[in-house]
């Protein structure tokens, strides 16, 4: 897919419209539109990147950035703290990694469960 025709990369210029959690020079969060968890969205490099199978050591800061954020922005959108509550972050890689949308994305999942334990 080209990055004309990228989903997200009509997300973060504001083609396509969003339910936005953050934005900064390098990167985007959202909303995911087909929530699994009572907190779930999706962080994106604003850069496209198609996946974890392309990044290179010039990504690590941008890959840290990331991995910084998530806890405050999952504390923001309703996860409870760590170690009661959490989050999960999960990123797909490649058709057989599960991924769909060939642009690197970070899902970032929490909140109450039915399931959870204690």
């Amino acid at each position: 897919m080209s990055v004309d025709n990228c989903l997200f990369c009509k997300i973060v210029a504001g083609q396509i419209r969003s339910n936005k959690v953050y934005e900064d020079e390098h990167v985007f969060a959202f909303h995911d539109i087909h929530p699994w968890a009572p907190v779930h969205f999706l962080m994106v490099p604003k850069r496209h990147i198609a996946s974890m199978a392309q990044v290179t050591p010039e990504d690590a800061g941008l890959l840290g950035h990331m991995m910084a954020l998530a806890p405050r922005l999952a504390l923001e959108q309703g996860c409870r703290p760590y170690p009661e509550g959490g989050f999960r972050i999960v990123t797909n890689t490649g058709t057989e990694g599960g991924q769909e949308i060939h642009h690197l994305h970070i899902h970032v999942m929490g909140g109450p469960r039915p399931w959870a334990r204690g």
